[in-house]
């Protein structure tokens, strides 16, 4: 009754874990010339092969132990185990009397058989978990009782060193919101430690489609579903046994995904706007037919972020998945831009389907519009880059500097919140300007509030730029005729650097007479630094 209850208790392990045995030899099997093959023995024991009384298979083997030296009967082998991975060991032992017993060895020592169970077999077993990869030893160790004489008889079956494996399943492809062109879609998917088969592995695969009958699948194949309709779909997958139980615990695996048939063409990004402003759907992929310009680009760790601008207005492309393969810098021009919408906290984003296809341009002149202009209607300047002339930062005292992630509030004669929303911006750290300037910035909100961002420090344009109670004067800009002139209200010298739009520096140099000689450099568009003891700037410069 005893051995009845233990294959039952294996059958229930059997549906939570799989697993594999690495003792050699461990059922006694193998016999070479009458000697037990693979395992080591000690002089105190006499090992036999045994026909008779088998706990499994042919054959077992019979311990005559004839000391009462416990030291002298260690029975062993040497197994490889794998750090976090759960063993169990398991013998089966059959007291042919109650003159000895046995104890389990596993890298030390545990539980005893009992010899007062005499003609019956019973079983001993460890469970453990392998801290770190290792070669260890197990076997047996017999000992004597109260009643041992000259020998005693013990006889071993089935020593097993079982390692457990989990089973898993995972759907890899789709993944989880997916948007997907086609009612044709192929379910991937991986399974571990479980043998899925049609009555001769473990068991098998039952899925789902939107909660409707279930499927068996008997293969690792991938799943071919075809003619879905457009909208929401989810495929739930489960491992079963082979009588179609689930296992236990359960193991399920399951993904939701939107198929879309085809994208709806749009004319530009104010035609976008309407249409998102009339349905608001997050699933709609829209292709749009203008080909708006970069004015912005940024990579962090959550994703890119691209401002883009047509003539219709502005938006910003939040990409979180790698859709968008290619680097993007301010000017390009980006065509087969194709996405669905999301309204991220009031700013309406784009989320790319695919890689737009992007060709090298020219930067967008910024809008002109004062803060009441824009305080009257954001939204239409959302993500747009627009300019702001005569610009006091109230929060400016002539030593307070940027801080990432900080509001600060502009005025024009109308106020607005002025956010340091690039951690990456090299005007972080640095003096805010106490000067009347004129700034581009990009148009956000918050929740309702709106906000502009600087993309750096070539977006203050400096006329008389006031650092640290420094006013440096450049004139003329743009440059026609290859001097640029360079006035400081503190007479010491000042060190000039100019970089081209790849950040490449082209001019370093120390000015004494107020005049740099520009006119080795070609026509375009250059960023201008000037550092005189603690106090800097930097500006565009124009080269004509």
């Amino acid at each position: 009754m005893k051995k009845i209850y233990s294959l039952f208790l294996l059958l229930l392990v059997t549906t939570v874990s799989f697993a594999q045995d690495i003792a050699v030899n461990g059922d006694f099997e193998s016999w070479t010339g009458g000697v037990l093959d693979t395992w080591t023995s000690e002089s105190g024991t006499t090992i036999t092969q045994e026909t008779s009384t088998v706990s499994q298979g042919t054959y077992a083997a019979n311990f005559e132990v004839t000391t009462a030296t416990q030291g002298n009967t260690d029975f062993r082998q040497t197994v490889d185990i794998v750090a976090g991975t759960t063993y169990v060991v398991s013998v089966d032992i059959y007291q042919v009397d109650a003159d000895s017993r046995a104890r389990l060895y596993v890298d030390g020592y545990y539980s005893y058989s009992d010899p007062a169970l005499v003609g019956t077999w019973q079983t001993i077993t460890h469970e453990f978990t392998a801290t770190a990869d290792a070669s260890i030893e197990v076997g047996l160790r017999f000992y004597d009782t109260d009643t041992f004489t000259t020998s005693s008889n013990i006889i071993v079956d089935n020593y097993t060193v079982i390692a457990q494996s989990t089973p898993s399943l995972a759907i890899t492809n789709p993944t989880d919101g997916d948007l997907i062109t086609s009612g044709d879609v192929t379910i991937e998917f991986t399974v571990a430690n479980f043998a899925v088969a049609n009555g001769s592995g473990d068991g098998h695969i039952h899925y789902t489609i939107d909660g409707g009958a279930t499927v068996m699948q008997y293969d690792l194949n991938s799943i071919a579903l075809t003619g879905l309709t457009d909208g929401s779909h989810t495929v739930d997958m489960e491992l079963v046994d082979n009588n179609h139980n689930p296992l236990s615990p359960a193991v399920t695996a399951s993904v939701s995904f939107t198929v879309t048939t085809g994208a709806t063409q749009i004319a530009d990004i104010a035609a976008l706007k309407a249409a998102f402003a009339n349905d608001n759907s997050t699933t709609t992929i829209y292709e749009l037919q203008s080909t708006p310009v970069v004015t912005y680009s940024r990579v962090i760790s959550a994703g890119t972020q691209i401002y883009l601008e047509d003539t219709t207005g502005g938006i910003l492309i939040w990409d979180a998945g790698s859709s968008v393969l290619s680097t993007m810098i301010e000017g390009d021009v980006v065509s087969d831009l194709t996405g669905t919408l999301l309204d991220y906290n009031g700013v309406l984003e784009l989320i790319p389907t695919e890689d737009p296809s992007t060709t090298a341009g020219t930067p967008i002149t910024p809008t002109s519009i004062d803060i009441a202009t824009l305080l009257t209607d954001w939204d239409m300047y959302e993500s747009m880059l627009v300019s702001i002339s005569n610009v006091t930062f109230t929060d400016a005292d002539g030593s307070a500097t940027f801080a990432s992630s900080s509001n600060y509030t502009i005025n024009d004669g109308s106020a607005i919140t002025f956010r340091t929303n690039f951690s990456e911006a090299d005007y972080i750290g640095e003096v805010i300007p106490y000067t009347a300037n004129n700034l581009q910035v990009l148009v956000s909100e918050y929740n309702g509030s709106p906000q502009v961002y600087a993309r750096s420090l070539s977006d203050f344009m400096l006329a008389n730029d006031t650092f640290n109670n420094v006013t440096f004067k450049v004139y003329p800009n743009p440059v026609t005729n290859g001097t640029l002139h360079i006035s400081s209200t503190v007479a010491t010298d000042m060190n000039v650097q100019i970089y081209d739009l790849l950040g490449k520096q082209v001019v370093n140099k120390t000015v004494t007479n107020n005049t740099v000689n520009v006119s080795a450099l070609q026509r375009g568009v250059y960023i201008l630094q000037i550092t005189q003891g603690a106090a800097s700037t930097t500006q565009k410069l124009v080269i004509k």
